[in-house]
């Protein structure tokens, strides 16, 4: 079975997400938790499909809030490097691809 892999920073920016979104507005964490599930959900359908990054990586965005999953497909699954904001310290996340 093909499964989904978030390495530990890229949980931590989720959950950090998530938190600042629940704070926000009541509901908007819950909203915000099933675009990336819904996105990383289309990865793992459809690895190849997701926009090339940088460092053998792709890229889907998250509908309706202005983030990526970037993430590099593997033989079980996908494993998912960083939940980057469109407008955030772009490719901050290149190095955590060279160290997994």
């Amino acid at each position: 079975m093909k499964r989904v892999r978030f390495i530990a920073a890229a949980r931590h920016e989720l959950l950090a997400e998530v938190a600042y979104y629940s704070e926000a507005q009541p509901g908007l964490g819950e909203r915000f938790a099933a675009a990336v599930e819904e996105a990383t959900a289309r990865a793992l359908a459809f690895p190849q499909a997701g926009s090339p990054s940088a460092s053998s990586t792709r890229h889907v965005f998250v509908k309706g809030f202005p983030f990526s999953v970037i993430y590099r497909p593997e033989q079980d699954g996908i494993v998912v490097f960083a939940l980057a904001h469109h407008a955030r310290l772009p490719g901050y996340w290149r190095s955590r691809v060279r160290h997994e």
